[in-house]
């Protein structure tokens, strides 16, 4: 089993634009005996770009990426010390979260962001 870490707009456009993402990326959220996953730091990370008036996402997103199957994860004492230690290749906290949160477990993060490239972290390219 492959846990796949959905970057926030993967997570987004999975209910509201799936076309979006690449076939590659759509097929490996779709297989069973993957885990999907979401970090709170994207439910963070939306919530703060709603309230910004940033992003349009409803409250109900979350509980609906559930149902189908993605799983939250906690910022756990171990991920925020990945991330304080990571290299400044990129600033976004939010960003730099998910990367240390696919490190601490082994997971591919899904994103179209060409930063996760500058760590060393296994990423899918969810435009492929």
């Amino acid at each position: 089993m492959t846990t796949l870490l959905l970057d926030t707009h993967i997570a987004l456009w999975m209910l509201s634009e799936p076309d979006r993402l690449g076939v590659n990326a759509r097929a490996a959220i779709a297989r069973a005996d993957n885990d999907v996953v979401l970090s709170v730091a994207s439910v963070w990370e939306a919530s703060i770009k709603a309230a910004q008036g940033r992003l349009r996402a409803p409250d109900s997103v979350w509980d609906e990426l559930e149902r189908s199957g993605v799983r939250l994860i906690p910022i756990e004492r171990a991920d925020a010390v990945e991330a304080a230690s990571l290299p400044m290749h990129h600033r976004d906290p939010f960003d730099r979260m998910l990367v240390a949160q696919a490190r601490e477990r082994s997971a591919v993060l899904v994103t179209v962001d060409s930063w996760a490239r500058a760590y060393e972290v296994r990423s899918l390219a969810a435009n492929l």
